[in-house]
């Protein structure tokens, strides 16, 4: 609707409602109250201000059409108030009483009739004749009368509005698929964050957006346009909260006639004022007067959550994306009805940190209500347990797609093969087609376009599709070689146990490992036995033909020198291989002490017994010669004459000693716990401490150092009998009194150990650079059994050759070098050195799309940034080393400590995730295209701790 400029001194106003599209317009002879903006009531004081205006203009009449004339235009089907509604459109109200003397006016044919209604009078309609507001409970046909706008306009030029009034306009609305008009708007309290105490209403149609709501909060409140606002909105219980999509109508978002919106402007250093109140304030007023350098902010660590400043830190230096964030761009682009997002509290949250750490305001943050979103939507981040910088990075990168992304509704694309078509045109199409569902910054900034070719190795079928990627996840060149750390225990007692450090195949098998000891111990393989030992028991006797993978490098593995492989219940060697554990009898806690318990100590062994020589006699003197290193003899006086006959005729029977190898001894051996951890030391197998009665035939012997008894795999049980003719792996036990023990076992002497001179070796890594990785990236592979491709031509799964090119890349690229290497039965960490170029990284020979030869700088990449990580899998750290986009001087973010670093402290070992941004993008960021490419001055700063940076 618009005022005649003539009436105002040449002022138009023009009333709209939300929609542009929507307008009312036409000539009034008689407006006293400012009027009507996007359904809401201007307040009193516009109202006084237009009527003074009216009050030196002369109202100037259109020529007034007959009664009969005056009837139709108001009360027909097409124009007046008896026509349909229309949602979006402009209704009047006007007074019952004034309506009807109107139509005893035009009814009765006489235009000097005293019925005149005289000028539109809506007082009776009006609590007060100061604010204008509506009187509450008003029925239609009663109180008033509703008119459209044409007919409205045609009112008021022929019989004009009472002086200072104001025209009472309200929309028509859709609510619940029913046209109606909204009589009563939505009367909102608005309100500043930092004055509560002084609301200012407003009237809104519940059609109204909540952008409307904050528009009108901007200018009453006079906001600067640069500075940033949101709305709140407080609830019948009293909490706030935060009304997050401005572009929902009032009616989507349930807000209701006097509720409270509290609107927030943000701080010069990035925060929220509601976000200072519920954070505990540690900083003091030197830390709130800092001003630095913007970027340069550590990010503290809230218990193990290094992974995720690093990520952060690396993120933020992206200079596009931080641009858009400080830009406020993202605040058009902000998704909330994505089924795969996160309703945009994500991308909020990241930006809030974005905005604080490049305020300059402060020297670190806390992340705490970042780190709670990414774990409210991502449940693996829950808690405070260390995780992959990569990991986090990839959920974030994905986050903030969906949470940014422009398709608000996503479409059905169907992925098409290249069929023989050429592959600019297959490729153009992928990208198309992904556009068409994912169009967001992170899309315009970290996505490039694979073409993967798959061959089925049967029919030769080519299949050609290009799939778009975020990251490059590059194999590191992986060793064929593994370092193994053993134990070889011979048969001769008077040597110690060796520690030895065996190279073998890393798919190699057990034999393997007998090889390679038998170089260094000149025992031939088929004398050895290859044991677990764990918990002073054997956890698994292995076999020639296994694998060595299935021995990890925190496994205890002793290899025993045997008289031939003669294995228990092989009826085809002369020897038997028993294996043998130590125990030692404890009293129980009982009453009276009527009960033993009896707890494995010491390390096990493998001793091999002839078998004509099985008998408990015999075999008690062949162990006792076994432990003689560190077992005394009793003497002569301690044994009776029987037994001592008895010694006599076993010696004849002991085998031979072997070999002495040379060596410094140890004092400790691989088993540090003591003989009580028989019980408590371990997890992978019960102990039982009741004894069992042995069947084996035995005499009567007194003196003897321990006794001997069969018992289960664990040690822990008797067996009530002892079969050769079985296959069951016998055991035996020696088991010690106390005092025994005490007296003739020497502890020391039993852990004692020798290091062999190849414990000193170190399997040497050479550096590799960065372009091998990229181009075993884009090697020729075959697909593993458990994910096969299902070949159209043949119909059936097949293992086919598969090849990754790269088609396009992004602007920033992300590498993330595989350092963690997961099988079925071994992790680790490839800490190998990967030479990276810090600038002038050319993807030139990587690319196969036809290439610009004009634009080289398309192909070339500079550093920006890196994610470190320090330590093995289990622990370590994580870093950041990256590239401060305004001053170009690298700087190291250790958590919450920040420190300048030159270029050639970047790499390293510890290197795991690097970003590179393509050269044509930084020299459109940059004004001064010789400060990025200039290298960091050594005098920037002094280095990281050393204890973090001497990775090489």
């Amino acid at each position: 609707m618009a005022v005649d400029p003539r009436l105002f001194g040449g002022l138009c106003f023009r009333f709209r409602d939300q929609n542009p599209e929507v307008a009312v317009e036409g000539p009034l002879p008689i407006f006293s109250c400012g009027g009507w903006r996007g359904g809401r009531t201007v307040m009193a004081a516009v109202a006084a201000n237009v009527a003074a205006a009216a009050e030196d203009q002369e109202p100037q009449h259109e020529a007034v059409p007959g009664l009969e004339s005056q009837w139709l235009q108001i009360e027909n089907k097409e124009s007046g108030r008896d026509r349909p509604l229309r949602a979006g459109e402009s209704w009047f109200l006007v007074e019952q009483h004034w309506y009807k003397q109107w139509e005893v006016y035009v009814q009765g044919g006489d235009k000097d009739s005293t019925a005149f209604p005289g000028c539109i009078n809506n007082a009776d309609l009006f609590e007060d004749q100061v604010n204008w507001r509506l009187k509450r409970g008003l029925v239609e046909s009663e109180d008033y009368v509703l008119l459209p706008a044409d007919a409205w306009h045609c009112l008021v030029n022929w019989y004009g509005l009472e002086h200072g009034q104001p025209p009472i306009e309200r929309k028509v609305v859709e609510l619940l698929g029913v046209q109606k008009i909204e009589v009563y708007p939505v009367e909102l309290l608005l309100v500043r964050h930092s004055d509560m105490d002084t609301p200012y209403t407003a009237q809104f149609s519940h059609t109204d957006s909540v952008d409307l709501v904050l528009r009108t909060a901007r200018e009453q409140f006079l906001v600067n346009p640069q500075e940033e606002t949101r709305l709140w909105i407080k609830n019948a219980e009293g909490s706030f909260e935060r009304l997050c999509n401005t572009r929902v109508t009032l009616l989507e978002a349930a807000l209701q006639t006097g509720q409270l919106i509290i609107m927030e402007t943000r701080n010069k250093d990035g925060t929220w004022p509601s976000a200072q109140q519920q954070a505990v304030s540690t900083a003091s007023e030197e830390d709130e007067e800092f001003q630095g350098q913007p970027g340069i902010c550590g990010l503290t660590n809230l218990g193990n959550t290094c992974f995720m400043n690093s990520a952060l830190q690396c993120l933020s230096n992206v200079p596009q994306l931080t641009d858009y964030f400080l830009k406020n761009r993202y605040l058009e682009e902000l998704n909330f009805c994505n089924p795969l997002g996160m309703k945009g509290e994500i991308a909020e949250a990241y930006a809030d940190l974005v905005k604080q750490a490049w305020s300059g305001h402060h020297r670190s943050i806390v992340p705490h209500v970042f780190k709670t979103k990414v774990g409210h939507f991502a449940s693996q981040f829950l808690g405070y347990q260390q995780h992959d910088s990569q990991e986090l990075l990839s959920f974030l990168l994905d986050g903030l797609h969906e949470d940014l992304n422009r398709v608000k509704k996503k479409e059905y694309v169907e992925l098409c093969d290249a069929a023989g078509r050429p592959d600019q045109e297959v490729a153009q199409e992928a990208w198309q087609n992904h556009k068409r569902r994912n169009d967001s910054v992170i899309v315009d900034t970290f996505h490039g376009l694979f073409k993967s070719t798959l061959v089925c190795p049967d029919c030769g079928n080519v299949s050609v599709t290009f799939d778009p990627f975020c990251y490059l996840s590059v194999p590191l060149p992986v060793s064929h070689k593994r370092v193994m750390e053993v134990f070889f225990v011979s048969m001769d007692p008077r040597r110690k146990p060796e520690q030895h450090r065996l190279v073998v195949p890393k798919k190699g098998k057990i034999s393997d490992l007998c090889v390679a000891l038998a170089k260094h111990t000149g025992v031939s393989p088929e004398r050895m036995m290859v044991a677990d030992v764990f918990s002073h028991r054997f956890y698994k006797i292995y076999q020639l033909e296994e694998s060595l993978s299935s021995i990890l490098d925190r496994d205890d593995i002793f290899i025993y020198e045997v008289s031939g492989r003669s294995a228990i219940g092989d009826n085809s060697r002369e020897d038997v291989v028993l294996p043998i554990y130590l125990r030692e009898r404890t009293p129980a806690r009982d009453y009276n002490n009527s009960y033993y318990g009896l707890m494995l100590f010491g390390h096990p062994l493998l001793v091999s017994v002839p078998r004509d020589r099985l008998s408990w006699d015999a075999l008690y003197h062949i162990l006792l010669y076994r432990l003689s290193r560190y077992v005394t003899r009793p003497s002569s006086d301690d044994e009776d004459d029987g037994d001592e006959k008895a010694d006599m005729e076993d010696k004849d029977s002991i085998p031979k000693p072997g070999r002495v190898a040379g060596g410094s001894s140890q004092d400790s051996g691989p088993e540090q716990a003591g003989p009580s951890s028989g019980v408590a030391g371990g997890s992978r197998a019960p102990v039982d401490n009741s004894p069992g009665p042995s069947h084996w035939p035995q005499r009567a012997r007194r003196k003897h150092l321990f006794t001997l008894q069969t018992v289960n795999s664990n040690g822990t049980s008797d067996r009530s009998t002892f079969n050769e003719d079985t296959h069951a792996q016998p055991y035996i036990a020696i088991d010690w009194e106390p005092e025994m023990k005490k007296r003739y076992y020497d502890e020391v002497e039993a852990e004692g150990y020798v290091k062999h001179d190849c414990v000193g070796y170190v399997l040497k890594k050479a550096p590799v650079r960065l372009q091998e990785c990229i181009e075993l990236f884009t090697t020729v592979e075959t697909l593993e059994k458990e994910n096969p491709w299902y070949c159209p031509t043949c119909k059936q799964h097949q293992l086919a050759t598969k090849k990754l090119d790269l088609w396009m890349l992004p602007e920033t690229l992300i590498i993330h070098l595989k350092r963690f290497s997961y099988t079925k039965f071994s992790r680790e960490k490839l800490d190998t050195l990967v030479e990276f170029p810090i600038r002038d990284l050319d993807f030139s020979e990587f690319v196969i799309k036809p290439q610009n030869e004009s634009a080289p700088e398309l192909y070339k990449y500079d550093l920006i940034a890196v994610s470190n990580h320090y330590g093995g899998l289990r622990d370590g750290h994580y870093t950041t080393f990256a590239c401060n986009k305004d001053s170009g001087q690298w700087h190291y973010f250790d958590d919450n400590s920040v420190s300048p670093v030159t270029e050639n402290q970047i790499e390293s070992k510890a290197a795991y995730v690097l970003f590179y941004q393509r050269q044509d993008v930084a020299r459109r960021q940059q004004p001064q295209p010789g400060l990025r490419d200039s290298p960091a001055s050594p005098a920037c700063g002094s280095p990281p701790n050393s204890e973090f940076m001497d990775v090489n």
